[in-house]
């Protein structure tokens, strides 16, 4: 009735793992993941030294006296280098966050268009912060 059924091998389909801690230095990740990840990174970092900002701000409108105690603390390299990490944190966050808005109604989901809206992310955040970091380390 029938001539004998040919069995073909099936080819075996590649099975996917979560990445381990020891793969990451191997792992490339997207352009629009590393993004997402410098979102919640500062995310976390603006949360982290809120009590910082709040302390600065406190000193500075207490009273003249403590307005230049506050130009004296914000004159040290390490200070600075906290007040640039907070202009970033607060760049990235603000331009992923809108990036991440219009993601979230239906404009540029597409591949190349969310590789697009990453690369100027990117841009947009580390431009002005290059910028604030030449004028806060004295280059002009």
């Amino acid at each position: 009735m029938s001539e004998a059924v040919r069995e073909t091998p099936r080819k075996e389909r590649p099975q996917f793992w979560n990445i381990h801690v020891t793969q990451l230095a191997n792992y490339r990740l997207p352009i629009a993941g590393m993004v997402s990840i410098l979102h919640r990174i500062s995310g976390f970092l603006m949360f982290l030294l809120l009590p910082f900002v709040l302390y600065l701000m406190e000193l500075s409108i207490r009273s003249e006296i403590s307005f230049s105690y506050f130009q004296g603390i914000a004159s040290y390299w390490l200070v600075k280098l906290v007040l640039l990490a907070l202009v970033w944190a607060y760049l990235q966050h603000l331009c992923s966050g809108v990036r991440h808005v219009f993601m979230d109604a239906h404009f540029g989901v597409e591949l190349d268009a969310a590789r697009k809206s990453a690369l100027i992310v990117l841009a947009v955040t580390l431009v002005p912060t290059a910028l604030v970091g030449l004028k806060l380390f004295g280059v002009f």
